[in-house]
């Protein structure tokens, strides 16, 4: 009788806890880990989305302001990117769970990922939109006279309200976040078998499928991102709403596509990086805990 199916299902329903687990534990550690590496890069980004400059500029601003600056907020963003790993990856895992108990027969297996993975951003927009909008006002380099500290910058949000002050665009960032988690866990597991194919190791396959998927991902949604931290770098003023800071945002760009794109190379940099080592790691450690 141990071999019989009822009996394989039951055991696999004893380590479904263990197995979730694990997958909380491992997206934690594994973004922990790539966002000590690409930080820099981030700031980069941040501050060509802010005051549209060049790249080449960008850099020179950082450099002059020296390596103290240069890691100026980095503590939200290690403490969002960690609890972001841990939440994202181990709630799309109980969420995918959840889904092939629940929708046998009516639901592709194959969707079952992406639909998990939109539920899971969801909740990381809820969850992760005060540590986005704290990191975005602690980054902005006119914010540096006024509100000078973490606490100065939690003090001033707090007289905001919800809304206003940690709340601040958090409806781009719930499309944004659904979106893009969806397409990641849909599209990871199809790539990384299609570059496995090629002959490469499973952690290499796993470093590319993340670089790839991501890469896609990050400039299909860049807009919303550079809207984003547009809407949540000023704290007070004149306070708009999503279409008429996009309007201005536009007009800012002079109606170009390409000065909206601008520091979408270091995105897809970036990318390359922290997800490539993300889901290297992730899928590494999923298969040593196996």
């Amino acid at each position: 009788m141990t071999g019989s199916p009822d009996h394989k299902q039951d055991e696999e329903g004893h380590r479904d806890p263990l197995a979730r687990f694990h997958s909380y534990l491992h997206g934690g550690t594994s973004s922990l880990l790539s966002t000590f590496v690409v930080f820099p890069v981030y700031k980069t980004v941040f501050r060509q989305q802010i005051h549209n400059t060049p790249v080449l500029q960008a850099v020179g601003q950082l450099y002059r302001e020296g390596l103290v600056k240069l890691y100026r907020g980095v503590a939200p963003p290690l403490v969002m990117r960690t609890l972001n790993g841990t939440l994202l990856f181990g709630l799309q895992d109980t969420l995918l769970h959840q889904l092939s108990l629940s929708s046998q027969n009516v639901t592709p297996t194959s969707a079952l990922p992406a639909m998990a993975g939109f539920g899971a951003g969801l909740v990381e927009a809820v969850v992760f939109t005060p540590f986005e909008r704290v990191q975005n006002v602690l980054q902005n380099g006119q914010n540096d006279r006024h509100l000078p500290t973490r606490k100065s910058v939690l003090v001033r949000l707090n007289a905001q309200g919800l809304a206003l002050g940690y709340y601040r665009a958090f409806l781009p960032i719930t499309a944004r976040n659904a979106v893009g988690s969806a397409l990641y866990f849909g599209l990871k597991g199809p790539m990384n078998a299609v570059v496995a194919g090629q002959g490469l190791s499973p952690m290499v396959s796993s470093f590319i499928s993340g670089t790839l998927t991501s890469m896609a991902i990050s400039l299909a949604l860049y807009p919303v991102s550079v809207l984003v931290a547009n809407m949540q770098a000023q704290v007070g003023g004149d306070v708009k709403g999503v279409t008429a800071c996009w309007r201005m945002l536009w007009t800012s760009r002079q109606r170009s596509v390409t000065l909206l794109y601008r520091g979408g190379s270091l995105v897809i940099l970036r990318s390359c990086i922290t997800w490539g080592i993300t889901t290297a790691i992730y899928d590494r450690q999923q298969k040593l805990s196996v």
